[in-house]
C-alpha cells in the first residue's frame, strides 16, 4: 500500500504542476502577472504541504540509522 501512495503522490504533483503551468501561462498572456505569481506560489505551498511529512520521515530514518 505504501508504494501505491507514493506513486499517487507523484501523479498528484505532476497534475498540479501541469495545471499551474497552464493557468500561469493564460494569466500571463492576459496581462495578469501578479495573479500568475500567486497561483504559482499557491501550487508550491500545496505541493510542499504534501511532501513535508515524507521529508520528516526521511530525517527520522537517517537519525535512527546513524544513531544521532
Amino acid at each position: 500500500m505504501g508504494n501505491k501512495m507514493e506513486v499517487n503522490l507523484i501523479f498528484k504533483i505532476a497534475a498540479v504542476g501541469i495545471l499551474i503551468t497552464i493557468l500561469g501561462q493564460v494569466l500571463k498572456h492576459s496581462g495578469r502577472d501578479e495573479h500568475a505569481f500567486l497561483i504559482s506560489l499557491a501550487g508550491l505551498v500545496l505541493v510542499l504541504s504534501w511532501i513535508v511529512p515524507y521529508i520528516y520521515d526521511l530525517f527520522e530514518m537517517i537519525q535512527k540509522l546513524f544513531g544521532l
